[in-house]
């Protein structure tokens, strides 16, 4: 019986090193490749031609959703079945993805004998799975193996900003560096944006209107009710969106929230 060969594709290293080591533990599966962002998982697929490909909903570059979009595009003699492998538990989501195509949906943290018996059902083998010998081995991820890029992903995808936007990444390293350090607040334009430019090689006023882009592009669709719900408050009218330093720090504010709640129940 031939291998089953697999691409992992999610941005968290940790994660993504863990996955592959499992599976590649099992006989009958092979992780042929892995990917830190949705444009490498595409050009893997097209190089590798997997049976599976496992894939998170929140990448750089280009997320999964865009990912399965495109996959449906590509002239593949055959389609990989994909696991969407995420830290997005929401119902609509979870619809978008199936109507995307996904065969399965595995919200983290996740059980490693579970995926590994959907990677085997995805492919088409799941009859096999004992045969295969996969180990009945109870493995979990971690429960802090959602990262803070993901949490701030999560929120991003919940409010309308789209991954593949410049703003997107721009806005996620002002959320992280304020988190860090809350009085950067005050220093936006002396001190936030020209670390950001130094990072990404870019300018201070690249990176102010590529932010405010990327508000925009949040205000425009409409989306006024899921703004509210992420933020835990009424945040703003339609018409009255906030400026990038109120974003940012409406973002860091909530992460920051839920990250303490969470050590005081730990």
């Amino acid at each position: 019986m031939e291998m089953v060969r697999v691409v992992v594709a999610d941005d968290n290293t940790q994660l993504r090193n863990m996955v592959t080591e499992y599976l590649n533990k099992q006989n009958g599966i092979d992780v042929v490749g892995s990917a830190s962002d949705g444009v490498e998982a595409i050009e893997l697929v097209q190089k590798l031609e997997p049976d599976v490909l496992i894939c998170d909903m929140i990448m750089p570059q280009m997320d999964g959703y865009t990912v399965l979009e495109r996959l449906s595009q590509m002239k593949l003699e055959k389609r990989p079945g994909v696991i969407a492998l995420t830290a997005l538990g929401r119902d609509d989501f979870i619809a978008r993805a199936i109507n995307l195509g996904v065969n399965y949906y595995m919200v983290k943290p996740f059980d490693f004998l579970t995926l590994a018996q959907r990677v085997l059902e995805a492919a088409g083998q799941g009859g096999h799975a004992e045969a295969l010998g996969v180990r009945m081995v109870q493995e979990s991820a971690p429960a802090g193996a959602e990262s803070l890029e993901e949490r701030i992903a999560n929120l991003f995808l919940t409010v309308g900003i789209p991954a593949h936007i410049k703003g997107y990444q721009f806005l996620r390293e002002a959320v992280r560096m304020v988190m860090e350090n809350p009085d950067m607040m005050g220093r936006i334009t002396k001190e936030l944006y020209p670390g950001i430019a130094h990072r990404f090689g870019t300018t201070s006023s690249k990176v102010e209107r590529a932010i405010r882009h990327a508000i925009e592009v949040a205000w425009n669709r409409g989306c006024i009710e899921a703004l509210d719900e992420a933020f835990g408050r009424n945040v703003c009218s339609l018409e009255d969106k906030p400026t990038n330093g109120e974003f940012i720090a409406l973002v860091a504010d909530r992460l920051s929230v839920e990250r303490n709640a969470q050590g005081r129940s730990a």
